[in-house]
């Protein structure tokens, strides 16, 4: 199974994503945006894909986005991808892709809306949160 992550490391919520996906017996590809940021035609992909608004794959917490004054809402679609291509930390993670769909998962239980592989495999978070328990039921 071809899986593809847009992780930050730093990020909890993206290492807990991909300690799921790995814990599900597959190993993805793991692509650091903020190294390696998608092309604008990639990322306006992902967002389309993930049935989210340009505005809502923006990341505002520990970013420039007051800053930039991202919050205008006279600001197009092209205007925030702009930004978000000038500042990768302001894309929001982390988007996986998987022959199921692509969302943006956040909180991360909601790959399992997109990795079936993932539903009955018990899997604990960081935190201690349990998302799939030991008998193969998900946990809300």
């Amino acid at each position: 199974m071809s899986v593809t992550i847009y992780h930050n490391p730093e990020c909890g919520t993206s290492r807990n994503t991909l300690a799921m996906i790995r814990n599900a017996g597959v190993e993805p590809t793991v692509i650091e945006y903020l190294q390696t940021p998608p092309t604008r035609e990639r990322l306006v992909e992902l967002i389309g894909k993930s049935g989210l608004s340009v505005r809502d794959a923006l990341r505002q917490k520990g970013t420039p986005y007051a800053a930039l004054g991202l919050d205008d809402p006279l600001l197009s679609d092209d205007d925030l991808l702009d930004a978000m291509l000038e500042h990768p930390i302001l894309i929001n993670r982390p988007f996986v892709e998987t022959p199921h769909g692509v969302r943006l998962c956040r909180p991360s239980e909601v790959l399992l809306d997109i990795m079936p592989e993932a539903r009955s495999v018990p899997f604990t978070k960081e935190d201690g949160e349990v998302v799939v328990d030991a008998q193969g039921r998900r946990v809300k």
